[in-house]
């Protein structure tokens, strides 16, 4: 019996190249879906991943199913990801292709609805993401961008973004002036 789940049915160089094999096709599929992070993750994403978890199971694993066999698996994914996550950290060409580019979403508080439609961006997430921001409505938005990673970058309008520390320091000078002005009479 202890025997049985440590030895592999299939040799271990076919399961590396098996996982290999598949995780290829699901990071293209992934690339080509859009740029949703987890954080905005709808049911019907999280169904599509569990279901598809289930179909690739067989490919990656073949006639295998001992302990050997999916511990092979898993630490040949891990290294794949890993392997991948460190070459789009250090090369600006491979970012791009793995990544792609921020998207434009939001131009001057005016939504761009083309640039919603790929990436399958609701109006209402991107409304929740300017009260995030302390915006009141995307006309408060200068400049809104869809990172690769799924998030939402906004950049308020000047007139909208909050006091600065700067700003606060700044009151007591020109409450003096003004009290100044009062005192001696001058007005502007």
């Amino acid at each position: 019996m202890w025997r049985a789940m440590f030895v592999t049915q299939i040799p271990l160089g076919e399961k590396i190249i098996r996982t290999i094999l598949v995780y290829a096709p699901i990071a293209v599929l992934f690339r080509l879906a859009g740029k949703r992070g987890l954080a905005s993750m709808n049911t019907f994403d999280f169904v599509v991943i569990f279901l598809l978890s289930n179909v690739v199971q067989n490919a990656v694993i073949g006639n295998d199913s001992s302990l050997t066999g999916g511990a092979v698996g898993a630490v040949t994914l891990v290294a794949v990801n890993a392997a991948v996550n460190r070459l789009i950290a250090a090369n600006t060409t491979a970012a791009r292709i793995f990544d792609g580019r921020a998207s434009t979403v939001i131009s001057d508080g005016h939504v761009i609805q083309r640039a919603l439609v790929h990436p399958g961006l609701r109006r209402s997430e991107l409304d929740h993401a300017v009260r995030l921001q302390n915006g009141d409505d995307v006309r408060d938005i200068q400049a809104g961008a869809l990172e690769p990673g799924g998030q939402l970058v906004l950049n308020l309008k000047p007139s909208q973004q909050a006091a600065t520390k700067a700003d606060v320091a700044e009151l007591p000078a020109l409450l003096g002036r003004t009290e100044h002005l009062v005192q001696t009479g001058v007005t502007s």
